[in-house]
């Protein structure tokens, strides 16, 4: 029998799809009392779930209170290109002879955690970006220099927010989910230079789909400006 989550959490997810999906307005202040006649609950709940997805970077705060976040454009393409030299030169410390190998049981655990989403595929959900992360900072870590998953990890954290908007949809999941396969068997195989083609090209295709929901985040917020204004 599955367990219900706690209430917070039930709020959490149900206010962070409505933010994920456009159902809550990008200009819309996010009050306590309104959310919690909203969604049927008290403010605590509600407050709970807000200081989570304010943690996430899925709210901001101004002077006027929390608004959902609206994303940044001229800082994405910046990030990318500094999480995508910071992966592949884990793969390159391999390929140059800097470390002798990656580790092997680590990504074999790794790689078993995937198969196994493809044999049953999550639903779509904004929250599967932690796993995708894991993914990224466990093929990283394998190649054996830890201020290299340090800096990606700090990249995670500015380009979250925005990339949640890459896991809506089952094709994402499924691409995503075989993507990763192919390039960990590729690593395993000691295909280093077809693995890192893999990753760069993983990357990007995440890249432009999370910059043209992005876009698309802003235009409606610009629409939901306007007609206000």
């Amino acid at each position: 029998m599955s367990v219900r989550p706690p209430l917070r959490e039930q709020v959490y997810r149900s206010i962070r799809n409505d933010l994920m999906s456009g159902q809550i307005a990008p200009s819309e202040r996010l009050g306590e009392e309104r959310l919690a006649h909203l969604y049927g609950v008290s403010r605590t709940p509600v407050r709970e779930a807000l200081a989570k997805l304010e943690s996430d970077g899925l709210v901001e705060r101004d002077e006027h209170g929390l608004f959902p976040y609206r994303p940044h454009l001229d800082e994405l393409g910046g990030l990318y290109e500094l999480r995508i030299l910071l992966e592949v030169h884990g793969l390159r410390r391999v390929l140059d002879g800097e470390a002798p190998a990656h580790d092997r049981d680590a990504l074999g655990s790794e790689l078993d955690k995937w198969y196994a989403f493809l044999k049953q595929m999550p639903v779509p959900d904004a929250g599967f970006v932690t796993l995708d992360e894991e993914f990224h900072i466990a093929l990283l870590a394998s190649s054996g220099n830890h201020a290299l998953v340090d800096a990606l990890q700090a990249v995670n954290s500015k380009l979250r927010p925005v990339r949640m908007f890459d896991y809506l949809t089952p094709d994402r999941m499924k691409a995503t989910v075989e993507e990763h396969i192919a390039v960990v068997e590729l690593v395993l195989d000691g295909k280093i230079p077809q693995a890192h083609e893999a990753l760069v090209s993983h990357i990007d295709i995440s890249r432009a789909v999370v910059l043209d929901r992005a876009r698309q985040a802003l235009a409606l917020a610009a629409m939901a400006n306007a007609v206000r204004n």
